[in-house]
């Protein structure tokens, strides 16, 4: 399977015919314009409850809208924001933060203590982190409107990191009316507190999401603004996300000036978009992507780990990667574990499973050995999506080999994102796999990478149980040093190495484009504050 016949399936027939008619065509004048920033994301964030999905463009389109107690600053260090501190006493058992004066939401109602108590019960229900923080909450309560006191049955000193992540499943914060909710439910409507506005009128799903300017909002006063954390000041009064599948057509939007920045190029389009003397090719985050074949552990055949591990045994992180990147080995990297390379709990431990011989075959033998006996294999990927569109196609070639029967089902990511929460058999609408990736940042280590969770009904899509990788990971929190975590961290991938959670694709780094008009533009994700236009 050759990389550029994924792009051509991604970009659609006649992609390269449109690119050339926008580039031919006159850049869009400024002026009205100046103070709306058009942004083209990697897709649709279809479901704008940031709570209720793991995917990323459902966080991205959160953070406009809400706010957050903490947040990380591009070292990964975490400040406070929306409290203006916080003491902890009886041996880390009590704690008590205060939120900062003059904070409100976006029906002009204030932040009040009540409204993060119910905010962050909904979140722990839907997050791996909060989940692991919650289990050793005595209780959380408002004393008053100012403050949030946390009685823990045991200490938890990564309190305001679990509350400050930049990983999927944010702890957002919400009006209690809202919060209300069953974290099962998307709430009946986006109210926060966050910079932005969301402007539910002129939402048109599948084309434009709009926000603008909370004039309500209170940036912090202090520090120095760092991905999540520092003041959140912004500089622009509209933010239309435009959504377009086709990338070509994207390209050539971003090169006549008609939007401003796109979230995800893809990798053949970067070259003419680098020779662009108006644009910017920039890489926001430097730790990169896990690429993720996720099984749904509750259906057969992938409910059995043998079948598990001789896939995993088949797949070629070379070919996933060159599927999205192509020969730029300088955007992508194999040899990817459990805990991405770099982070402080990867290893070699159990590696050659991926890095050994790939025996097509002998996988193949594995399966029917297994009990496999033809039974489809429904597979569910993105049409508007390239980059999982690509990794999905890799895998629905390597199942076919490996003699699965495979009914691969192409859908817009919305509906896929839906389909992911859908235990049903796949002719009631479920699913057996899919393709999808993580921030690599939330697989630094155990407490907020969901793929990593054994908590079956409880873990995210895919619902993989396992007791071994649950007892580590409690036991990884409870550990005196990094020198302790790092042993379990080996434990986890030896035992990630026997269950198969999910399977490791390999690391890819996706560079972002945008006009040479546009500074201030922050590491880590797309974030809206602090970019201005020159």
């Amino acid at each position: 399977m050759h990389r550029r016949d994924l792009f051509r399936s991604a970009l659609g027939a006649g992609a390269a015919a449109a690119l050339a008619g926008r580039l031919a065509g006159p850049a869009i004048a400024q002026g009205a314009a100046a103070r709306t920033l058009r942004f083209v994301p990697q897709a649709d964030a279809a479901i704008l409850d940031p709570i209720i999905t793991t995917g990323l463009v459902n966080r991205n389109h959160g953070f406009l809208v809400f706010d957050t107690l903490y947040g990380v600053n591009e070292r990964l260090e975490t400040e406070p924001q929306m409290v203006a501190g916080h003491t902890v006493e009886n041996d880390g058992r009590l704690w008590t933060m205060t939120l900062r004066e003059g904070l409100k939401f976006h029906d002009d109602e204030p932040v009040r203590g009540r409204d993060v108590v119910a905010s962050l019960r909904r979140w722990a229900s839907r997050d791996a982190f909060g989940n692991s923080l919650f289990t050793v909450v005595d209780e959380i309560s408002a004393p008053d409107d100012r403050t949030i006191r946390w009685r823990l049955k045991s200490p938890f000193p990564m309190l305001p990191e679990s509350l400050g992540k930049v990983g999927a499943i944010i702890a957002f914060i919400m009006p209690e009316r809202l919060a209300v909710t069953d974290g099962n439910l998307p709430v009946k409507e986006l109210v926060g507190s966050g910079p932005f506005r969301f402007q539910a009128d002129q939402h048109v799903p599948g084309s434009r999401i709009v926000y603008t300017r909370f004039d309500g909002y209170v940036p912090r006063p202090e520090g120095t603004t760092s991905l999540l954390a520092g003041p959140k000041r912004v500089h622009f009064d509209r933010v239309e996300w435009q959504i377009m599948p086709d990338a070509a057509t994207a390209a050539a939007a971003l090169q006549r000036g008609e939007i401003d920045w796109w979230d995800q190029p893809i990798m053949d389009l970067l070259p003419p978009l680098k020779r662009n003397a108006a644009l910017t090719v920039d890489l926001l985050d430097p730790i990169g992507n896990v690429g993720v074949l996720r099984f749904n552990h509750t259906l057969p055949p992938f409910d059995n780990p043998a079948i598990r591990r001789a896939v995993l045994s088949a797949v070629s992180q070379r070919e996933f990667m060159s599927a999205i990147a192509g020969d730029d080995r300088s955007l992508w990297r194999e040899g990817v574990g459990f805990f991405p390379p770099g982070a402080a709990m990867a290893s070699d431990e159990g590696m050659a499973a991926l890095t050994g011989p790939r025996d097509l075959a002998a996988a193949a033998k594995a399966i029917r050995d297994a009990g496999y006996r033809g039974e489809k294999v429904l597979l569910m990927a993105p049409g508007d999506f390239p980059v999982i569109g690509a990794m999905s196609e890799v895998t629905a070639d390597l199942f076919r080999k490996l003699g699965l029967t495979v009914d691969y089902v192409v859908m817009d990511w919305g509906s896929m994102l839906r389909r992911m929460g859908n235990r049903e058999p796949p002719d009631r609408g479920g699913y057996n796999a899919f393709c999808t990736y993580s921030a690599g940042v939330t697989q630094l280590n155990p407490s907020a990478h969901n793929f990593l969770r054994g908590s079956g009904d409880k873990a995210t899509f895919g619902w993989s149980t396992s007791p071994k990788l649950e007892a580590l990971r409690d036991a990884w929190f409870l550990a005196p040093d990094v020198a302790a975590q790092q042993r379990i961290g080996r434990d986890m991938q030896r035992q990630a190495f026997i269950d198969v959670p999910y399977v490791p694709l390999g690391v890819f780094l996706q560079p972002t484009a945008y006009r040479k008009d546009l500074t201030g533009i922050l590491k880590g994700l797309p974030l809206f504050w602090n970019v201005r236009r020159a």
